[in-house]
């Protein structure tokens, strides 16, 4: 793979984390006067024809969610005492420990409708309990009827990470990712398949969860401006943080089998509050600081806004739907808090291109058994270790 050339005249653009609108604007200006050639890239189509592509207006309010039952809740408690009873490691959660006769069906249903349908559901209603353990459990266990094989997000072998603002609980200088910030989160993905988030806490105000269809922004920015998706299909300069290597390059979109494919984290490129991006790698050039504001503003445009109740718990096919967060306040009484899973679906996991399986090794792959497989059940800013070839912070 082609690597860029970095020089000492080379600079960085002025761009930052929080996308800037005026700047996106006057960029924009710049690069349109330079005539740039509007050709998609070779292979990639003209349009994408899918269930997928949707915009936030398409819905009826609610449509994507399930309510649980009574029957189904009852599956879940019963599920959760029996498994509390055999004393196994949570790692050994799964469809046969954590049986679900009749509700299986519709999760079974539902995962379907994540990888061929819309893309995204959100279950609401599971039962919910007083103590940690119980709660992790039930998520856990529920999940696992949807995409049973779980990522690895911290080195240390966690497969469980929470979601919450950690200000106070951490030197900040540890922080280098809005999840563990009340800080709005600009539309990106998670690495990995599905990514799945229980609440635990609402926030006093704000935090709305936002989802957009990158196959909608693709068709838009197809239709709009091809060199933007031509930018976006080239080898981008991803920081390692500090990690070996420094820096590793990938695209941030893949037209693979017949499928959009999408896997990028803005920070990646402009860093976040005390972890700024790196200074000696390469810079992103003019046009990749186009093409991101381009996502997120083409995502913010036609996304689709999921107002999180406590119990939910939000799927996303993170291959096809990127997804942010509005900017929280807590109070004494209220304090947003989430728990989130990386996971795959064996039977129906979309099939990923080359440039992707290095960081399939390492999340789903790595050689972690279940039984060690790592499940905090306190809030904690995850270990920052460097991985060869592979993000340094999975968040």
């Amino acid at each position: 793979m082609s690597t860029a050339t970095f020089t000492e005249t080379a600079e960085q653009p002025d761009i930052t984390y929080h996308p800037d609108p005026i700047s996106y604007a006057e960029r924009t200006k710049r690069i349109l006067a330079k005539n740039p050639p509007q050709v998609l890239p070779a292979g990639f189509p003209n349009k994408l024809e899918s269930e997928l592509v949707w915009e936030g207006k398409d819905f009826k309010d609610g449509e994507w969610i399930y309510h649980l039952t009574e029957s189904d809740v009852e599956e879940v408690r019963s599920a959760v005492e029996q498994f509390k009873s055999q004393n196994l490691p949570l790692g050994l959660l799964s469809p046969a420990t954590f049986p679900l006769p009749s509700f299986s069906k519709e999760l079974q249903r539902q995962a379907r409708i994540l990888h061929s349908g819309r893309g995204f559901f959100v279950l609401r209603g599971l039962p919910e309990y007083p103590g940690p353990l119980e709660n992790t459990i039930s998520y856990v266990g529920v999940s696992s009827h949807i995409s049973p094989t779980r990522g690895v997000q911290d080195p240390n072998g966690a497969v469980l990470a929470h979601i919450t603002d950690l200000r106070s609980q951490t030197n900040t200088n540890a922080i280098g990712a809005p999840a563990y910030t009340p800080d709005k989160q600009v539309f990106h993905t998670d690495p990995g398949a599905i990514i799945s988030l229980y609440v635990l806490g609402e926030a006093a105000s704000g935090g709305t969860s936002r989802i957009a269809s990158s196959w909608k922004v693709y068709n838009h920015l197809a239709s709009t401006r091809p060199d933007i998706i031509n930018t976006l299909s080239k080898p981008w300069p991803f920081d390692g943080f500090g990690g070996n290597p420094k820096v590793y390059y990938r695209p941030l979109i893949h037209y693979h089998n017949g499928r959009l494919i999408s896997q990028y984290a803005r920070r990646k490129f402009t860093g976040f509050l005390e972890v700024p991006r790196s200074p000696d790698i390469p810079p992103i050039t003019e046009e990749m600081a186009e093409a991101l504001d381009a996502l997120h503003f083409t995502a913010e445009r036609f996304a689709l806004g999921l107002h999180f109740r406590r119990g939910d718990i939000q799927f996303i096919n993170n291959l096809s739907v990127f997804h942010s967060r509005d900017g929280y306040t807590d109070d004494e009484t209220h304090k947003r808090h989430l728990l989130r899973i990386w996971s795959r679906n064996e039977e129906l996991g979309w099939d990923i291109p080359d440039a992707l399986k290095g960081l399939w090794e390492q999340l789903y792959y790595s050689g972690l058994k279940p039984e060690d497989q790592l499940f905090p059940l306190d809030p904690v800013v995850r270990r920052m270790v460097p991985i060869p070839g592979v993000e340094k912070s999975f968040a």
